[in-house]
């Protein structure tokens, strides 16, 4: 319902190559930690965003989007649901191009206003799960 195969391949194929990983930490037993390495195999830039800033998978991590000091292409949010939409208002903030929230993460408000703000989003579902099964 709120990811349509088109907007899928549009982000992960046009969408550009920066995503921010909003959660990704060093804790390696994190859903986050394996997609951003996914991302990393499928060509992605990957930057850590968490409280602790701390560098992942060779990329220095930053606090917030707003201490990102150059452009981000997409935004992948691994937050609970109650703080994603907040997230997104700051990915709309930055000028990303795109949102895209994991599995289990749902905020209908922040799809909406994300979406009138004129960015793709997609919704409950997983890049790592969806770029490999793109056609060639």
């Amino acid at each position: 319902m709120y990811a349509d195969e088109e907007t899928i391949r549009r982000i992960l194929r046009d969408g550009g190559d920066t995503w921010a990983v909003v959660g990704l930490s060093n804790n390696r037993s994190r859903a986050a930690h394996h997609v951003a390495e996914v991302l990393q195999r499928f060509g992605k830039r990957v930057v850590p965003v968490h409280p602790k800033a701390e560098p992942v998978h060779g990329e220095k991590g930053y606090a917030s989007l707003a201490d990102i000091p150059f452009p981000v292409d997409v935004v992948d949010v691994f937050v609970n649901s109650d703080l994603a939409g907040a997230v997104a208002d700051e990915a709309v903030a930055v000028g990303a191009r795109a949102v895209w929230f994991q599995l289990g993460v749902i905020d209908p408000e922040a799809y909406d206003r994300t979406r009138a703000a004129g960015l793709d989003m997609v919704m409950d579902r997983c890049p790592a799960i969806e770029i490999p099964a793109l056609p060639a």
